[in-house]
């Protein structure tokens, strides 16, 4: 009797009872028709064929395109994959639009999916969606723009599919081989158009440095002039009081002078073939003058020289 009591129970369960899991959602139907819809826990049902249940799972569903082509509003052919994240948001009218089939709600999804971003990436240009200038970019724009037209087409007045799209994006972009080099054209033409912006301003700014640079030389010489000016008029303001002592005795001078200037090229062990006309080695042609004697005397032996 235990035994039969508890195969009892167990049947009467089977019969009667339904649970739902934690993210799940159940809907009862009465003869096919939606009658109450059941979140976690254990459920009273009639059994088959008065009622059935069908369970959904309400976390979110991950769905992706084909790998299609589209067109562009200037005519470019452009491959295009994308991706979505769904879940069930209404159960009443997921089940009476779509029923309990999770493989015909992402058929559907994907049919809704590509008029979406068929007609939306169809009112841009090619151009917006690939460049070589980040501020011209309408990436993110065009998403977004696809995700607002896939949300109005499963919240429409005509069919409310139950549906909520929670996010949305571009996967991957591909060129036909026809329009690849087109567009390398293109890219390469922007490249140029920024390499010569680059290089103008470049231009600008070695002409300013230069400029600035030409200014500075010119500040500088000119103070460097008039520093020479000063030592120049130092120097001869010093040299006019050498030539006042010089006033003096003025063949005393003239023949010192001259001393200098013969000690100044023979410094070193030189051989000169010379006109003993031509002064300081006039001195040498007659030496033995008072004033010559002296001087010549004391350069000899300074020198260490030797005369004939």
């Amino acid at each position: 009797m235990v035994v039969g009591a508890l195969l009892l129970a167990v049947f009467f369960a089977v019969l009667f009872i339904f649970q739902v899991r934690k993210g799940e959602i159940a809907v009862v139907t009465t003869f096919g028709k939606a009658t109450r819809f059941e979140g976690p826990g254990a459920h009273f049902k009639l059994p088959w064929p008065f009622q059935d249940v069908y369970k959904f799972d309400q976390r979110i569903h991950s769905l992706e395109s084909k790998f299609e082509q589209v067109q562009t509003a200037d005519g470019y052919n452009l491959l295009v994959m994308t991706y979505i994240g769904w879940n069930i948001e209404d159960p009443r009218s997921f089940y009476i639009t779509i029923g309990s089939s999770i493989s015909k709600a992402e058929e559907t999804l994907e049919s809704l999916l590509r008029n979406a971003y068929s007609g939306v990436i169809g009112r841009h240009n090619l151009s917006d969606l690939i460049t070589s200038d980040p501020t011209k970019s309408k990436f993110t724009q065009i998403e977004e723009e696809i995700l607002a037209k896939l949300r109005s087409d499963l919240q429409s007045s005509t069919n409310n599919y139950g549906i909520a799209v929670k996010f949305l994006g571009i996967k991957k972009l591909g060129l036909p081989e026809s329009v690849t080099e087109a567009v390398f054209e293109r890219m390469r033409s922007e490249r140029q158009v920024l390499v010569s912006k680059i290089q103008s301003e470049g231009e600008r700014q070695a002409s300013e440095i230069r400029s600035s640079a030409d200014t500075e030389s010119a500040k500088i010489l000119a103070e460097a002039d008039a520093q020479a000016l000063r030592i120049r008029s130092l120097g001869e303001l010093e040299a006019a009081k050498t030539y006042a002592e010089f006033k003096q005795e003025p063949e005393l001078a003239n023949f010192l002078l001259s001393l200098d200037a013969l000690e100044s090229f023979l410094k070193e062990k030189t051989v000169l073939f010379l006109d003993t006309q031509t002064a300081p080695l006039n001195l040498m042609k007659n030496p033995l003058s008072s004033t010559n004697t002296l001087g010549l005397t004391n350069f000899i032996f300074k020198n260490n020289l030797r005369t004939p």
